[in-house]
């Protein structure tokens, strides 16, 4: 078993578009950035948008500025046309998320061919370290730990929580958090 800290993973975040009555729970942006020797690496944040019909419905609750994208969402790559790109970053590499199993079902239903994982769930482990808080959203935990200022000190200028690749180096960066704990740096990967 590898450590954490030793490792080379992912940390990857969809934005979706909800469950709407006749519809299904559509991703309309990817971000993700490489997690290596313990630390984001920075240089390796992509995101992209993805193809959303323009008469499809968005749920209502739906957090993200998907309403204010709504021509270039429909004018994006659908996210099997960038699966050349994406497949490089995330298959045979574990990966992080915060609340994995959203990040796993549209993985899983956009390729049932592939396998991806073993997963770290930043949400788990931050329940596990810290229980008995207020809140585990992600962007609730960042600001709780001083987190913030290093997630938009990895992101472009202007990135808010609920952008994907905002909350993709946030997951990354919770997880950096984690492992500086007392106890926690010597994690391994669940297999």
């Amino acid at each position: 078993m590898n450590f954490l800290k030793s490792i080379i993973m992912t940390a990857v975040d969809f934005e979706t578009t909800g469950t709407v009555p006749q519809y299904p729970n559509e991703p309309w942006q990817i971000g993700w950035v490489s997690f290596a020797d313990g630390t984001v690496v920075k240089e390796t944040r992509k995101s992209a948008y993805l193809k959303i019909d323009a008469s499809r419905p968005f749920n209502r609750f739906a957090p993200g500025r998907h309403a204010q994208l709504r021509d270039t969402l429909h004018d994006a790559p659908s996210l099997a046309e960038l699966w050349p790109e994406v497949s490089k970053a995330l298959v045979g590499v574990p990966l992080v998320a915060h609340n994995a199993a959203t990040e796993r079902a549209i993985l899983s239903q956009a390729f049932p061919l592939h396998r991806f994982g073993p997963w770290v769930d930043t949400l788990t482990l931050a329940r596990q370290a810290w229980p008995g808080l207020a809140s585990y959203a992600l962007e609730d935990l960042l600001d709780t730990f001083g987190l913030s200022g290093r997630v938009a000190a990895c992101c472009p200028a202007g990135l808010e929580p609920h952008d994907a690749l905002y909350d993709a180096v946030g997951a990354g960066v919770l997880l950096e958090h984690v492992l500086a704990q007392p106890g926690w740096g010597d994690l391994a990967l669940p297999l």
